[in-house]
């Protein structure tokens, strides 16, 4: 029981805030509490986050920047470090546009299994890299590979202030079920709060694009916002983050 304490202790002391959101669970040891992860936040407003992992891409992420840009709509990109430093011109059109970028580690490797120290590398060199290109840090909002994490990732996260971020609508893009399939699936699960996962990277992300350019006119005529995930913060409400 002290450790566990102990450990709620560790994550509360830092500057991480909570939303009031539905939160994936990750088995984090008998030594610490289930702790809560952000996949969708309750809010009044008819408002969604897009976010795209893996990215940049020097093929895909500028036409779904036009999409965006298009209809008038904003997203967040979780950027591999390492491409930042290849595509550093995308990553500072993503900023221009008012989009998000954020962290999804520097080399994608999977880090459950491995220290905090190694997941806080990974944390720091992306962040090293965004400032390298850009001058100042991504967004404090972490996307772990895969979207798996254990005790060291939120170790790591709360010490380095990041907010974990997963999903509420997975589009399974990454598996190429047809562009109908994807359109369909996130139409029929989005509600307002949700965060949507989509990539712009790691493959033939072209039914990606082709679904997104149904997806984005619909949701704007289904009356949604489509903002970034610190904006679908800012339209939910805060509260612990360990019930009492």
């Amino acid at each position: 029981m002290a450790l566990r304490f102990g450990f709620a202790l560790l994550i509360a002391s830092t500057s991480i805030s909570f939303v009031n959101c539905s939160a994936a669970k990750a088995d984090v040891g008998e030594d610490a509490r289930q702790a809560d992860v952000i996949r969708h936040v309750q809010t009044s407003e008819k408002a969604v986050a897009i976010t795209f992992d893996d990215g940049p891409s020097a093929t895909f992420t500028p036409q779904i920047l036009k999409l965006l840009r298009e209809h008038h709509a904003s997203a967040t990109f979780f950027v591999i470090g390492s491409r930042i430093q290849r595509y550093p011109n995308l990553i500072r059109e993503e900023l221009k546009d008012g989009d998000e970028v954020a962290n999804h580690s520097y080399s994608h490797e999977l880090l459950v299994r491995v220290p905090a120290s190694r997941v806080e590398s990974e944390l720091l060199q992306e962040q090293a890299a965004m400032v390298t290109v850009t001058g100042h840090e991504a967004a404090h909002l972490f996307r772990p590979p895969r979207g798996r994490f254990d005790k060291s990732i939120l170790i790591a996260s709360s010490k380095n202030n990041y907010k974990i971020v997963l999903w509420s609508v997975d589009s399974r893009d990454w598996s190429n079920p047809g562009t109908d399939r994807i359109v369909s699936r996130v139409l029929k699960e989005v509600k307002s709060g949700d965060i949507l996962l989509f990539h712009d990277q790691g493959g033939n992300r072209s039914q990606t694009i082709a679904a997104l350019s149904g997806i984005i006119p619909e949701l704007a005529r289904r009356g949604y916002k489509m903002v970034t995930v610190s904006e679908l913060l800012r339209l939910g409400q805060t509260y612990p983050a360990f019930d009492r």
